[in-house]
């Protein structure tokens, strides 16, 4: 499902997601800097890296530690150009006998096969009170609700799981993770990421060449605010 046509070729995933780095970038120091309030910088394990520009942002912000990324493509251009320690692989066959404190998984959960067998994993990699954070989109959401079947997050089979906030507290529970803070991130995309994402959600709608014409004067490069009651991030720690 993620080959280098989710990151490069449009449609529900990226026209370049390289183009995003700065903004990408930026997000993961955001994070860094809200983990603070809740914890020292220590070991990280960054589940579905990508090329890891939210892991390097992570980093900047003094935490150390690695990651993973099914595509090959992706996790090699962590390595080669950010000198991240990104390994390709998928998160559900993954073993180690390392322990870090934080797992972050950033627009993840909601792509697993086997959602349950990822968080028996997370328990596992976990050291003692460790920390998981995840960002997500919520399905009780303003523009879930009001759109219903045509919220732009129904899109399998990239997007396979779907979760509210109370719904993922649920299922966190019976892996032993209590939720000790939550919030809206502030996320930020570049135009033409924008477009293409409109485009793809426009195809079957009467008068898309008029819409087409009128997205075509966004610039690429500008910087787009992300609706952010779409997304939720939540931080759990493990109890043992």
């Amino acid at each position: 499902m993620y080959d280098d046509g989710y990151f490069f070729d449009g449609g529900a995933g990226y026209l370049d997601y390289t183009s995003e780095s700065s903004l990408l970038i930026a997000h993961g120091e955001r994070y860094g800097n809200l983990l603070q309030k809740f914890t020292r910088p220590g070991t990280v394990f960054d589940v579905g890296s990508a090329a890891g520009f939210i892991l390097k942002g992570l980093l900047k912000t003094g935490w150390k530690g690695k990651g993973i990324e099914p595509n090959a493509r992706m996790a090699a251009y962590a390595r080669r150009i950010l000198h991240l320690d990104v390994k390709t692989g998928v998160f559900e066959q993954f073993e180690t006998d390392q322990k870090f404190d934080l797992v972050t998984m950033f627009q993840v959960i909601a792509h697993f096969y086997d959602v349950r067998k990822a968080l028996k994993i997370t328990v596992d990699l976990l050291d003692k009170d460790g920390l998981l954070l995840v960002e997500t989109w919520d399905r009780d959401s303003f523009p879930a609700r009001l759109l219903g079947s045509n919220w732009h997050h129904y899109c399998p089979p990239s997007v396979v799981n779907w979760f509210s906030i109370k719904g993922l507290n649920t299922l966190m529970k019976q892996f032993g993770f209590e939720e000790i803070a939550r919030g809206r991130p502030s996320k930020w995309i570049n135009g033409a990421h924008a477009k293409s994402l409109l485009r793809y959600k426009l195809a079957s709608i009467k008068g898309r060449n008029f819409l087409y014409r009128v997205l075509s004067l966004l610039p690429d490069k500008i910087r787009i605010p992300y609706p952010s009651l779409d997304l939720f991030w939540a931080l759990y720690r493990k109890q043992n």
